[in-house]
C-alpha cells in the first residue's frame, strides 16, 4: 500500500502533525516512507481489518471516545483531586517541559544561519614606533623624538550564506521537529504520571480492603478458637485441635503488616507523583468496591492511534531524522557566503565621519569540499543509519499500539468475568463458613472441615479483592492505550479538505 499524497509540509502552522493522505482507515501509518523525499524509506505496514475498515456506526464510535478528563468516570473526587495536582506538580512533567524550552531554544539557533549575520565594531589604536627604526621612513615624530601612529575605526560588518541547496533550511527542520518531538514527550510523560497515579490510588484502596478482609478473618479466627477451647475445657476437643487452629490465627496476624507496608509504600508513592513530601499527603482513600468502573462502548473507530503522544513523537522524530539527511547530503556541495564591511577610518576623531574617512570592503567566497578524511561521508551514512533507526521505532510503536489496545480490551473482558467469578466463589465460601461454625457451635462438625472452610474464606476473600483491582487496572490499560483522552470531533465545513 503507497501514500497518494506527493507532498508533505512540517512546520508549525501545522503543529507538527502534517495532514496526512487518508487510504483505507488509517493515516498516520502510512505517509512518512514516501512522501517527503523520493528516497525515503517506507514503514510497509499491514493495518489490521478491522481498523481498515472502520467503524460500521459512526454515532456508535464517536460514544465510544473516552474524554480527555477520563479519570472522572471512576466517579472519585479524592481520585479526582489526587490526579489534578499530580498534573499540575509533578516533577517529570516539569523536567519534559524544561527540555521543551531547550528544544525551542535549539531550533532558533538551527534557523539563525538563514538570516545575515550582521555586528558593529568600533577601534581606536595609538602606536609608537621605537625611534632608532622610525629614522628616515617619513613618520611624523612626537616631542620626544618617537614616531606615533593613531587609528580610529567605526564599521558595519554583514555576512550571509546563500543556502542554494537547502542544507541551513533542513537544519531548521529537523530542530523543529525535535521541538514538536518534545512536545509529544511531555504528553507521554504527563499520560504516563496521570496512569501512575491512578493505578497507585487504586493499589491504596485495594490494600486497604485486603487489611479489613485480613481483621475481619483474624476476628472469626479468634472467635472460632475461643470455641474450640471452651470445647477443650469441656473435654469434647484435643489440644491438635486448637493447636491448629492458633496456627491459623497467628498465621491471618503475620499477614497484617506486609499489607500495612503495601499501603504505606502506595501512599509514598502517590506522594512523589504529587511533588510533596510523604508526611504532608493525607490520602483518606476507602474501598475499591466504591469505585465506578467505567463502560467500555464497543465500536472504537480507526483513527485511535492518532491520539497516542508515543506515535506522534516517533513521526516527529522520523520527520527530523529526514530532515538531518537532507543536510547531510547538501554539505557535499559548494556553500557560497556573501561578506562586506563599511564604516569610517581616520586618525583623528573630529575628521572620523567625513566622507572622505569612508570605506568599504565587498566579498564573495566559494568552498567546495574536496578531501575531508571521508567526515561528510561518515556524517551522511551515521544519518541514514538513525534515520533507519527512527524508522524501526516507529513501526513498532505503532505496531504496539494495536497491540496495546488488543490486551487491554482481552484484560478488561477477563479480569471482568474473573471478578465476577471471584465474587461467586467468595459469597459460596463465607456460606461454607458459617454454616460450618454453627454446626461447630452445636458441636455436630469436624474441626478439619471448619479449618477448611475458614482458609477458603479468606483466600477467596484477598483474591476478590486482587480480581477487582486487576479489572479497575485494565481499564485504566485501555485509556492508555488510546492515548489518554479524545478531544471532541471538529465540526467539518465545506471549504475542509
Amino acid at each position: 500500500m503507497r501514500c497518494v499524497s506527493t507532498s508533505l509540509r512540517w512546520g508549525a502552522k501545522t503543529g507538527g502533525r502534517p495532514f496526512l493522505a487518508m487510504l483505507q482507515g488509517l493515516c498516520l501509518m502510512l505517509p512518512l516512507g514516501g512522501c517527503l523525499l523520493t528516497d525515503k524509506p517506507e514503514p510497509g505496514l499491514d493495518i489490521p481489518q478491522a481498523y481498515d475498515r472502520g467503524p460500521k456506526n459512526p454515532e456508535l464510535a464517536e460514544a465510544a471516545l473516552p474524554p480527555l478528563d477520563w479519570w472522572r468516570g471512576f466517579r472519585s473526587r479524592e481520585l479526582t483531586k489526587i490526579i489534578e495536582e499530580a498534573r499540575s506538580a509533578n516533577l517529570d512533567i516539569a523536567a519534559a517541559v524544561a527540555r521543551i524550552v531547550q528544544a525551542d531554544a535549539q531550533s532558533r539557533m538551527a534557523g539563525a544561519p538563514l538570516l545575515p549575520n550582521v555586528g558593529l565594531s568600533g577601534d581606536a589604536a595609538r602606536s609608537q614606533a621605537s625611534k632608532t627604526t622610525g629614522l628616515g621612513n617619513g613618520m611624523p615624530f612626537d616631542d620626544k623624538g618617537f614616531s606615533v601612529s593613531n587609528t580610529l575605526t567605526a564599521s558595519l560588518t554583514a555576512s550571509y550564506e546563500i543556502d542554494f541547496w537547502g542544507k541551513n533550511r533542513s537544519a531548521l527542520r529537523a530542530a523543529e521537529q525535535t521541538a514538536v518531538a518534545s512536545r509529544y514527550d511531555r504528553e507521554v510523560v504527563g499520560l504516563t504520571t496521570v496512569v501512575a497515579t491512578a493505578n497507585a490510588y487504586f493499589q491504596v484502596l485495594t490494600a486497604q480492603d485486603r487489611l479489613k478482609a485480613a481483621r475481619e478473618n483474624l476476628e472469626s479466627a479468634t472467635r472460632v478458637l475461643n470455641l474450640i477451647q471452651q470445647r477443650l475445657n469441656a473435654g469434647t476437643a484435643s489440644a491438635l485441635d486448637t493447636a491448629q487452629q492458633e496456627s491459623l490465627v497467628n498465621t491471618q496476624r503475620a499477614a497484617i503488616p506486609p499489607l500495612e507496608q503495601t499501603l504505606t509504600q502506595n501512599r509514598n508513592t502517590l506522594a512523589v507523583l504529587m511533588a510533596r513530601s510523604p508526611e504532608s499527603v493525607r490520602v483518606r482513600g476507602g474501598s475499591l468496591r466504591s469505585i465506578a468502573v467505567p463502560r467500555v462502548t464497543p465500536g472504537l473507530p480507526s483513527e485511535l492511534l492518532t491520539q497516542r503522544p508515543d506515535i506522534r513523537k516517533a513521526e516527529a522524530d522520523l520527520a527530523a531524522a529526514n530532515a538531518n539527511v537532507e543536510n547531510a547530503r547538501a554539505q557535499f556541495l559548494p556553500s557560497i557566503t556573501l561578506t562586506g564591511e563599511g564604516g569610517y577610518q581616520s586618525s583623528v576623531l573630529k575628521i572620523l565621519m567625513r566622507p572622505e574617512s569612508a570605506f568599504f570592503n565587498l566579498a564573495a567566497g566559494l568552498t567546495q569540499p574536496i578531501f575531508d578524511g571521508l567526515k561528510l561521508q561518515g556524517n551522511l551514512d551515521y544519518q541514514k543509519g538513525k534515520q533507519d533507526e527512527l524508522l524501526q521505532n516507529y513501526r513498532k510503536a505503532v505496531i504496539s499500539g494495536f497491540a496495546d489496545v488488543e490486551t487491554a480490551l482481552n484484560d478488561i473482558r477477563q479480569t471482568a468475568l474473573r471478578e465476577r467469578l471471584q465474587r461467586d466463589v467468595v459469597t459460596s465460601s463465607r456460606r461454607a463458613f458459617d454454616i460450618s461454625e454453627q454446626r461447630l457451635r452445636e458441636g455436630t462438625v469436624d474441626l478439619v472441615i471448619v479449618l477448611q472452610t475458614q482458609q477458603a474464606l479468606y483466600q477467596a476473600q484477598d483474591a476478590l479483592a486482587q480480581a477487582r483491582l486487576a479489572h479497575v487496572q485494565a481499564v485504566v490499560s485501555l485509556y492508555q492505550a488510546l492515548g489518554g483522552g479524545w478531544l471532541p470531533r471538529p465540526v467539518e465545513t465545506s471549504d475542509a479538505w
